[in-house]
């Protein structure tokens, strides 16, 4: 490996026409010193959350099997090919008590919100800190952006909401404050923008006119691209032409759409949001991939969908709204829609994992040196059953993490005891958290 005698800060970024491409984690950045002992740059851990609306069939979700020699259910099917990498929890309940001075579960606010929060949100708008937010505090102290909430549907979108209570608690899973909901952006222009302006909020109008023009932020770059160049041995020339080729790919994608939807009639949905279900969230993945790649942020949280989510699936045979299907009322017709809805969900998840999986970060991939939590907040649609929810950890976590099993919980074990234990893993010491009674192991 050729060792530069001055090495590239981490927070090197590639700047031109108010832009700022930060880069992915290379040899050069690491102090020239260092590199003498070591062949890569000491990766960072990431945490993810990937959140999935009105539950599952446990049927046909939960696998066969206990510890290493579980068998893999027909929806989480998807992700066989990652077992190495892949922790199933079962028997994790969120029972809520009711509010204070109240009788009514209010079962669909309470399913998102409890599901990283583990506090039953009450009639004025009041729950808890999330635990991303708990993890970005510590894993974000470095990084431009503390933390990234993504979603496919907005608060606006016409879903319902729970009776008494804001559509805030079904519109967002992200907390920073018992009163402060973290908005959830749905387009993935304004997500692109935010993740490679130049921080500069006034001009935040300017760039993404600029999305909309047929050339690539990218071409403003090539003079620094090329100098850059020059300073790099050959293994991070390979991985910038990786990285930067993804964020054009990105780029490249969203102007399609934008291109697209200037030709349809006007309506509600933002200028940069794909007709296509399957596109928008492989845009939404794709941009915490590139993300988590360049630095920008290590913590992200991603709702496919909003509880109550009416969305249908003609592309999968589902031409139902997923939200009335999902009270199915054992009726096996209805059952086989949702798992089809549950199975596809999990493939696109997957397309994601793999993607981290042949991603390089340090001396291993991103998938290695990330924690994605991906699930529901309640087990089955049908009766909002709160109890055994479909929880999975996906990602080594920097080896901290002992995945290629199915772990089964003593009953009624609070989520918030599962959620104790990975703030562990990830290196956040928290005492408590909603109404955890000690934390679990994932060991």
């Amino acid at each position: 490996m050729m060792i530069a005698r001055r090495a590239l800060s981490r927070r090197t970024m590639l700047k031109a026409l108010g832009t700022a491409v930060p880069l992915p984690l290379l040899d050069a950045m690491v102090p020239a010193m260092t590199a003498l002992r070591q062949t890569a740059a000491a990766p960072k851990l990431r945490f993810g959350t990937v959140y999935v609306p009105n539950g599952v069939i446990p049927a046909q979700w939960f696998p066969t099997g206990e510890g290493a020699a579980f068998e893999f259910s027909p929806s989480l099917a998807p992700l066989s090919a990652y077992r190495d990498r892949l922790l199933v929890l079962s028997g994790l309940d969120s029972e809520p008590p009711p509010p204070p001075g109240e009788r009514q579960f209010n079962n669909h606010a309470d399913a998102s919100t409890r599901f990283l929060t583990s506090v039953t949100p009450s009639r004025t708008l009041r729950a808890g800190v999330s635990i991303d937010q708990i993890a970005a505090g510590v894993l974000g102290e470095d990084t431009p952006m503390r933390s990234m909430e993504l979603a496919l549907e907005s608060v606006d979108s016409g879903t319902s909401c729970d009776f008494g209570r804001s559509c805030v608690y079904t519109g967002t899973i992200a907390w920073a404050g018992e009163t402060s909901p973290l908005p959830m952006e749905h387009d993935p222009s304004a997500a692109f923008v935010r993740l490679f302006g130049d921080g500069d909020l006034s001009d935040g109008a300017a760039r993404r006119r600029r999305m909309q023009q047929r050339g690539s932020i990218l071409d403003s770059l090539a003079d620094e691209v090329a100098h850059l160049r020059t300073r790099l041995a050959a293994a991070d020339r390979t991985r910038i032409a990786g990285y930067l080729e993804a964020v054009r790919d990105v780029e490249r994608r969203i102007q399609k759409t934008i291109a697209h939807n200037a030709e349809l009639p006007a309506f509600d949905r933002p200028s940069g949001v794909p007709e296509s279900f399957a596109e928008h969230a492989r845009l939404m993945f794709d941009l915490q991939l590139l993300a988590y790649q360049g630095d920008v942020t290590r913590v992200t949280t991603f709702m496919i969908g909003r509880e109550f989510s009416g969305r249908t699936y003609p592309e999968i045979g589902v031409p139902d709204a997923h939200h009335p299907i999902s009270h199915h009322q054992r009726d096996p017709v209805r059952m086989e829609k949702c798992a089809k809805i549950n199975h596809y969900h999990v493939s696109l998840f997957a397309e994601y994992v793999e993607k981290l999986r042949t991603t390089p970060d340090g001396d291993g991939s991103l998938l290695d040196h990330s924690v994605i939590l991906y699930g529901a907040g309640m087990n089955e649609g049908n009766g909002h059953v709160p109890r055994n929810l479909p929880i999975l950890l996906v990602g080594g976590g920097s080896g901290r993490l002992r995945p290629g099993r199915h772990i089964t919980y003593a009953d009624r074990t609070p989520l918030a005891n599962m959620q104790l234990g990975l703030l562990d893993k990830l290196g956040v010491r928290v005492d408590e958290h909603g109404n955890s009674t000690g934390p679990v192991s994932l060991d």
